[in-house]
């Protein structure tokens, strides 16, 4: 199940998982080969974002962007996954993957033939991308053959980069630099009589591309091929036999120190050394833009240290990102679309409007906005106590900080979990920090053993003797600008039951403890998986009526897909959607034949997690933080939560129901791992369709309680509600 043809948030575990336990079904699964390696399947999701950019219904600068993505996904890919398994090919060469029985270095060899499988397909998309935009009127300049105009043009762009260009050699004097992760650079052979050296001239710093108006058409120039072309004028009385371009990929699986644990122990110190020491990580990838020779390939490989078998050469730019600078004509890009600010509640209507119902809101469907605004009112609420949240990542300019620190200026006790482990923005989360801390937040950082990726935030309110939580729980990351982009949900309620287990979780993260047991939420790591495999059985129970549907990005927990096994051996019919990683084969006869797997890939990146158990009004239906890998499962604090209001459940019924329907933007995977698409039908994207069903789901506020006399309440007590709920 290594074998390459059978086939991110990405992460490294820093050891190995505990095994499942292994039952008479798990065993006989294996020796089907119903388990898929997780590094050849995410390689297939991204593949589908490689479609993405080949689809010529997909607008002509949207495709470009879909070509970037996927190339930047496979440099984050190869920077974690690539790396971590590097280590582990090193230090536990003979470890065998629980799910494949494959070894981390016969994992490696799989991953690397499958990205080269992908390499003619990206190259074909480019080439297409270039007549298409061709014939809309813009030329991506090909130095090598210029009309003289052109040639004016970048001679000019050339003249203005020179001064901040510093070409070097490499020689017994000039020892090879170092060569910064994912920055580019051109290498040229260079002589002098018979002599021979290397030289580089690094692009760091300098503009990535410029765009120009030349005879009513855009001229596309980038920076990285000018240079290149005009090289020879860095080295001038020397002679330039070849010139390339290249770019390495850096190791990003970086041991954190073994210290954290103690008592005086610098989590914030230790996480800025660790990022100091990623820039320096070996590299996983060395890929050259040209045809070296074999000469300057075998100089790059030995000053790099760079396995030949990791070396990859590219017919393609290394930077995409020049759609963004040329002038879009009408069809060239998607329609403007806007989330929509559904929600009508005014300053002082949030708290009133929660203590009778709780509160969907569906991003980029509709707007964050409404969030942000529920916690300025809480900053106000003369009768809030204290507002704590855990934090992943955030938004540069992040309004959620900017009312938390507007809360702690009110007065208000504000905890802020940082967790400053978020892959790749480490440094954003450690720069929040002191700026929270400063405002006179409460800042901590998590637990030392586990990522804290749950997205939970609590108010607590005071009124006379009675205390009142609002919870709010969701499946993506408090960032305005994700919210735009992603799909995710977010659930605010007023339920007794919710904002007690809320409050225990915060409570133990304070004190550096495991979250304990709860009762009405999901907390992983003791009550998310346990709470998964009980449902699974009780629909398994059931028999050919039973009903599951789950939606995550990714899924590889080994007891959560055997139990899925044995619900569609006993005729329980499942659908998953996985948007990402999914290492079970559906429609195997015999196992999984009551499986389907489906993956939308479009206009918005699928980042919602929800569990749907059952049918009518018995259907359980869960939303929340955590995917179905291991280390959500087992390593990472995650939060869920149950919609039992009518509104709630109505609306991620409704999502699921629009993926159901989607035969625009979805794929099927097929019984031996693969993905393939149907006959497209126009129309059904889901995320045209959850754009509109979304946008109409207006929140009023409610109209004041008619007040009674002492009579009718005497024969009517106060009502207590129920998570949303009046009983």
């Amino acid at each position: 199940m290594c074998q390459a043809e059978k086939g991110p948030e990405l992460t490294a575990p820093a050891a190995p998982e505990a095994s499942e336990p292994e039952t008479e079904l798990l065993a006989e699964a294996k020796a089907a080969g119903l388990f898929l390696d997780r590094e050849l399947s995410w390689l297939q999701f991204n593949r589908r974002v490689l479609e993405q950019a080949g689809d010529p219904t997909v607008p002509l600068l949207e495709r470009l962007k879909f070509l970037g993505i996927y190339r930047s996904n496979l440099e984050e890919f190869f920077m974690v996954r690539v790396g971590s398994l590097t280590h582990r090919a090193a230090l536990l060469p003979d470890e065998r993957d629980e799910k494949t029985g494959c070894m981390p270095g016969e994992q490696v060899s799989a991953i690397l033939a499958a990205v080269a499988a992908q390499q003619p397909r990206e190259e074909r998309i480019y080439r297409r991308l270039l007549e298409d935009m061709r014939d809309a009127g813009i030329d991506v300049l090909d130095f090598h053959k210029m009309t003289k105009p052109e040639e004016v043009v970048a001679k000019k762009y050339f003249s203005e980069l020179r001064p901040l260009l510093s070409p070097r050699v490499v020689d017994g004097g000039h020892p090879f630099p170092f060569i910064a992760n994912r920055e580019i650079y051109v290498a040229a052979t260079i002589s002098k009589g018979d002599d021979f050296r290397l030289g580089l001239v690094s692009l760091l710093r300098l503009p990535p591309w410029r765009v120009v108006e030349l005879d009513g058409r855009q001229k596309v120039m980038l920076t990285a091929e000018l240079v290149r072309h005009f090289v020879p004028q860095l080295f001038k009385k020397q002679e330039v036999r070849d010139a390339v371009l290249l770019q390495v990929t850096r190791n990003a699986d970086v041991f954190i120190d073994d210290d954290l644990h103690g008592y005086d122990a610098d989590f914030r110190a230790s996480m800025e050394k660790m990022l100091r020491k990623r820039k320096r990580q070996q590299p996983v990838r060395l890929v050259i833009g040209g045809k070296p020779s074999a000469r300057l390939r075998a100089a790059l490989i030995r000053d790099l240290k760079v396995p030949e078998s990791n070396v990859f050469t590219t017919k393609l730019p290394f930077d995409l990102s020049f759609g963004s600078g040329v002038k879009k004509a009408p069809g060239m890009k998607y329609a403007e679309r806007r989330s929509r600010k559904t929600v009508k509640l005014q300053k002082g209507e949030f708290f009133p409007y929660l203590e009778k119902k709780d509160l969907l809101l569906s991003y980029p469907f509709q707007s964050m906005s409404a969030f942000v605004e529920y916690l300025y009112e809480a900053a106000d609420d003369p009768d809030v106590v204290s507002i704590r949240i855990t934090l992943y990542r955030l938004s540069a300019s992040s309004k959620v900080a900017a009312a938390l620190a507007y809360a702690a200026d009110r007065g208000k006790s504000v905890l802020c979990l940082l967790e400053l482990r978020a892959r790749f923005d480490e440094q954003n989360n450690i720069d929040y920090s002191e700026v929270l801390e400063d405002a006179g937040c409460q800042v901590i950082y998590g637990l030392p053993e586990m990522k804290v990726h749950s997205k939970l935030c609590l108010v607590t309110r005071k009124r006379g003797e009675s205390v009142q939580y609002f919870t709010q729980v969701g499946t993506g990351n408090y960032n305005e600008v994700t919210s735009e982009q992603y799909t995710d949900l977010s659930v605010i309620t007023s339920d007794e039951r919710v904002g007690r287990d809320a409050a225990q979780t915060f409570e133990a993260l304070a004190t550096g403890q495991t979250p304990p047991e709860t009762e009405a939420l999901w907390v992983a790591p003791l009550s998310y998986r346990s709470r998964v495999l009980e449902l699974i059985e009780a629909e398994t129970a059931k028999g050919e009526a039973g009903r599951i549907a789950i939606k995550v990005n990714s899924m590889n927990d080994i007891g959560v897909m055997t139990a899925l096994i044995r619900a569609s051996r006993a005729g329980v019919r499942t659908e998953l959607f996985i948007r990402g990683i999914c290492c079970l084969r559906p429609g195997v006869a015999g196992y999984t034949e009551n499986i389907t797997v489906r993956s939308v890939v479009g206009r918005y990146l699928e980042h919602s997690r929800i569990f749907a158990f059952g049918e009518g009004a018995e259907q359980r239906i869960f939303i929340g933080s955590g995917d179905l890998l291991n280390r959500n499962t087992r390593r990472r604090v995650e939060a869920f939560i149950e919609c039992v209001t009518p509104e709630t459940r109505e609306g991620v019924l409704a999502i699921l129901d629009a993926l159901r329907a989607d035969r625009e933007k979805s794929w099927t995977m097929q019984p031996d791992g693969s993905y393939s698409r149907a006959e497209t039908v126009p129309g059904t994207a889901s995320h045209d369709t959850l754009y509109e069903y979304f946008g109409e789901k207006t929140v009023e506020p409610l109209p004041p309680e008619k007040k009674h006399g002492w009579l009718w309440r005497l024969f009517h007590p106060n009502k207590k509600k129920l998570h949303g709920n009046e009983a």
